[in-house]
């Protein structure tokens, strides 16, 4: 069909009319092939018209002239539980020169499930009336994927919004830099952002979405706070959305998980860039020992052509944390190691450590010695855990010093830093499987988790190094043990570094490709006190070198005890009395703690 023009009256409007439809499956979609091309030409839009709706819902436009070529059109009409049709509206205002063209028009996956004859399986649900069968995960996420609206009975309110009144149990985050917009229609912005919501696929319906425009500056942040909920227990717990990344511009979308209410949390999922004009649904799987909460971020790319869409986000297999309204805080003390903010009554001096559940004092060199002393092992819980292997996406105390100094000190941006990070085999991009660990050492599996310096960031020499908290006092016998993985040709080193106060020494290095699988390595601690251990990573000449370490452990780390009973026959007395085991004697470890058991004299 094309438009020949034979009048030149003002404002002329040539219209083409679908047949009527009853509804459409959610997965529907709609492409044509399109030919605008002139120096007159003007625009032309796609209406959507709803029966009972006024205002027609604009699903497509193409202004001016494309170019002597036919292009593609790909329009998501999603699900449609009403009667429309479609319009094809071409506006002249008074002079038009040139052709304008639309052929192959196709309508995909749009009928609703068939019916099935059954529907056994845990994963799988049926549907009431329609008896379509269709997988649970799409259970209660605001979509009547069934046709009958039996997916979507007897869900719980307070685990969806639709935004269609509100931010339901939803809120702004206010240490963010701005705030979500919730909107009808398209967003202000020609060419990037919806032009209609995910729920009703009309213009009528809202959802979220972050302006991009003056005076938001690159990289300003705008985050949404879920309702707190129960541990996700034995069953896991889903998270799904339906997110819109069209534009230019558009930068970063990503979502966090966090027990504690004033960090940032960890990193659950993201996406970068320009995903097309589409609506496009996210699955999420999590676990959590604690009450968590989940943040949505968005983050401004360096332009206006940068909006980003939220809508109907659902949670399944959750329990809302009813009675608790507040995850605990976090606040940090001079010495970097994280205290709850408000602790019981006590009556312990600044130099002792108040247990957090009994208020009782001990002192500040037994905070952080691999013993729990307090009952509730508060005592040990903000620092370094003896045992890390990663599979929890848990970095298990250790931290990098330089990253959080250059994000505190300068916003800027760290993801071409290099720097240590979690990753796992099925997350390898293509190229990165013959320098980069296929499966973890804890699992052996892809699915496994292990700590990674990538060295597609940085440039040669760069270093990245990752710390314990402060660890206040080990024992004769302590041992760090932990499996590395250095392959690749242009691999650095890894240096395992001891730091008290101002001294920084080397304890144990390697450098080069150590060829294609995990080595274990052992590195003697003994007794010291008040010192950090340093893993620092120095990149090599190119990204073909990714240095990789998963299972580390402190092995008999504890301080030694003074018993109030005498020595064994099979141990032995050191001066300050400690026991040791006659076994110690004279074997150059200064067991004591103060090599009385190596003395000359014995």
């Amino acid at each position: 069909m094309f438009i020949l023009k034979t009048s030149n009256s003002i404002s002329q409007i040539a219209r083409l009319r679908s047949p009527k439809f009853r509804q459409a499956g959610s997965n529907c979609t709609l492409s044509f092939w399109y030919y605008n091309y002139g120096e007159s030409v003007g625009a032309a839009e796609l209406q959507l018209l709803v029966e009972g709706l006024k205002q027609p819902t604009v699903l497509w436009r193409t202004y001016y002239n494309e170019g002597n070529q036919w292009l593609k059109a790909v329009i998501q009409l999603g699900r449609l539980p009403y009667r429309f049709q479609f319009s094809l509206e071409k506006i002249s205002l008074g002079f038009y020169e040139g052709v304008s063209a639309i052929d192959d028009i196709t309508f995909e996956n749009c009928a609703l499930p068939p019916p099935a004859l059954s529907c056994e399986g845990p994963n799988r649900f049926w549907c009431r009336h329609t008896k379509a069968c269709i997988d649970s995960l799409l259970v209660c996420d605001l979509v009547d994927d069934c046709g009958d609206g039996s997916d979507e009975d007897s869900c719980d309110p307070d685990l969806q919004c639709d935004f269609e009144n509100g931010l339901c149990n939803w809120e702004q985050d206010v240490e963010d830099d701005f705030d979500w917009v919730r909107i009808r229609g398209p967003t202000p912005t020609v060419n990037t952002g919806p032009l209609k919501d995910h729920t009703t696929g009309t213009a009528r319906g809202h959802y979220l979405y972050l302006e991009s425009s003056e005076p938001r500056q690159f990289l300003d942040k705008a985050i949404l706070l879920s309702p707190l909920f129960n541990p996700a227990g034995n069953g896991t717990c889903v998270f799904r959305f339906h997110y819109h990344m069209f534009g230019k511009q558009v930068y970063k979308l990503s979502v966090f998980q966090r027990t504690v209410s004033n960090t940032k949390g960890w990193l659950l999922w993201y996406k970068f860039g320009n995903q097309e004009n589409r609506w496009i649904r996210q699955t999420l799987f999590i676990r959590s020992s604690k009450p968590f909460q989940i943040l949505v971020k968005g983050t401004v790319g360096d332009g206006f052509t940068g909006d980003i869409g939220l809508d109907d986000v659902s949670f399944l297999g959750c329990t809302l944390c009813n009675g608790e309204r507040n995850l605990p805080t976090v606040s940090t003390t001079t010495s970097g190691t994280s205290v709850p903010a408000t602790l019981p009554t006590n009556n312990c001096t600044e130099k002792e450590f108040v247990c957090r559940a009994s208020g009782h004092c001990i002192q500040m060199i037994q905070k952080c010695d691999f013993r729990p002393d307090c009952s509730d092992k508060s005592d040990e819980s903000a620092c370094v855990m003896e045992v890390c292997d990663f599979e929890d996406k848990d970095l298990c105390g250790w931290h990098q010093p330089t990253l959080e100094q250059m994000s505190e000190n300068y916003s800027i941006l760290t993801t071409k830093t290099f720097k240590w990070q979690l990753g796992r085999g099925a997350n390898l991009y293509p190229e990165q499987e013959e320098h980069c660990p296929l499966t973890d050492h804890t699992t052996c599996t892809e699915e496994g988790w292990y700590l990674f310096a990538d060295s597609s960031n940085g440039e040669f020499g760069h270093t990245a190094d990752i710390a314990t908290p402060v660890i206040s006092l080990t024992g004769p016998r302590c041992k760090i043990i932990f499996w590395n993985h250095m392959n690749g040709a242009t691999i650095g080193s890894l240096e395992v570094l001891y730091k008290s106060s101002n001294k920084t020494s080397k304890l144990w290095t390697q450098s080069g490709s150590q060829g294609p699988q995990w080595n274990r390595a052992e590195v003697f601690l003994g007794i010291r006190s008040d010192f950090q251990v340093i893993f620092r990573a120095k990149r090599g000449v190119s990204y073909m070198g990714d240095v990789a370490v998963d299972d580390i452990t402190f092995e008999d780390c504890s301080p030694l005890l003074i018993s109030d009973k005498p020595c064994t026959s099979e141990e032995f007395m050191c001066a300050n009395k400690y026991c040791v085991p006659k076994n110690n004697l004279c074997d150059f470890v200064n067991d004591c703690a103060d090599n009385s058991d190596e003395s000359p004299n014995i």
